[in-house]
């Protein structure tokens, strides 16, 4: 007797959810920071990713946002501070079937790993970056970082600081990463895209969180997040579409030559005059002109600043080696140790 469908045994797997992705390590991250949401945010995506938890590989490098792989029930490495996107270079490379991201902050990811940031994004490697940015050490107990305003006190600059602060954004942009995103920890459905649209791209994906350091530097993004006031301080880029924002929607941007100005529609200014935004544009120049806005009476721009789709640094290696071993063999480790210039130390010293 054949049994029927309802009776035989599924081979589907089981849907994951949120809490099969929450491990079991004790979060202990300082009550009411901004990291706690952007770990639920993560939490509530990975699900709907469609990926296997063991195809999953988080690594992170040290700071208070590198705790994060010991919190998701994934693979994860810590590993030495500004090495994360060096290591997790090396696990897309050898393993490139893994989703692999990175979590940073701003002082471990452009202070000390500066120059290995740099090399992940010119060569877009396919790992999604998550940089936390709270303009300050933290973990270190607050000190000046990267990302700190000019004149900021801090431990480290009791007379304010004289260092000009780098634009997360713009640095990606620059290294022309092929996705670059910024987001907030408390907008928590605009969070959830931008992980979601970073997870989805082929190529290196870059996203800049605005998180808040409620000990160290509690109130460094109140302008953006206050109910009254964030429609004003913020434009979100939506590709295709004019650049709107403000309580009315009648304020907006467009481009003047080679400057952005705000002004306000329907005082002589028609929406169709404003700038539409285009984030698969091949050239990054306004994407980069918008990540430097901010300044007073100019919203912060958030969203998508571009998304291109370029050949990864993986696929082109992973080819490169096919051809060789079409061309030349498979070869061994053995017979390249002993082939081209060596020699042999003997019991005299000679060499031979």
């Amino acid at each position: 007797m054949t049994p029927s469908a309802t009776s035989m045994p599924s081979t589907a797997e089981p849907a994951l959810t949120r809490q099969d992705f929450v491990s079991d390590q004790e979060v202990r991250w300082c009550p009411g920071c901004g990291d706690y949401s952007i770990l639920a945010q993560m939490q509530r995506i990975m699900p709907e990713l469609g990926i296997r938890r063991e195809n999953i590989v988080f690594v992170s490098g040290i700071g208070c946002s590198s705790r994060f792989p010991y919190y998701m029930n994934t693979y994860g490495f810590h590993t030495i501070h500004g090495r994360a996107t060096a290591v997790a270079t090396g696990i897309k490379c050898a393993r490139p079937e893994l989703s692999v991201w990175v979590t940073t902050g701003d002082g471990d990811g452009l202070s000390i790993g500066g120059n290995h940031m740099l090399h992940i994004l010119r060569r877009n490697v396919d790992v999604k970056i998550i940089l936390f940015n709270n303009r300050i050490y933290g973990l270190t107990k607050g000190q000046l970082s990267p990302t700190s305003e000019l004149g900021k006190v801090t431990k480290s600059t009791p007379l304010g600081s004289i260092e000009h602060p780098i634009n997360p954004v713009s640095f990606a942009i620059a290294a022309e990463a092929t996705f670059v995103a910024r987001t907030i920890d408390s907008e928590t459905a605009h969070l959830q895209e931008i992980l979601k649209r970073a997870a989805a791209h082929k190529g290196v994906a870059f996203v800049e969180i605005y998180q808040n350091c409620n000990i160290f530097n509690d109130g460094a993004f109140d302008s953006l997040k206050d109910r009254e006031l964030k429609s004003d301080r913020l434009v979100d880029l939506q590709h295709g579409k004019p650049l709107v924002f403000g309580k009315n929607r009648d304020k907006g941007i467009r481009l003047n030559g080679y400057k952005l100005e705000v002004v306000t529609v329907g005082k002589g200014i028609s929406e169709s005059e404003l700038l539409v935004y285009d984030e698969t544009a091949p050239d990054s120049s306004l994407a980069f002109l918008l990540s430097r806005e901010g300044r007073p009476g100019f919203p912060v721009p958030i969203g998508v600043f571009r998304d291109v789709t370029l050949p990864t640094y993986d696929e082109l290696m992973s080819a490169q080696i096919e051809q060789a071993q079409v061309k030349k063999g498979k070869g061994s480790l053995k017979d390249l140790i002993y082939s081209g210039m060596r020699w042999t130390v003997k019991e005299n010293g000679t060499q031979a």
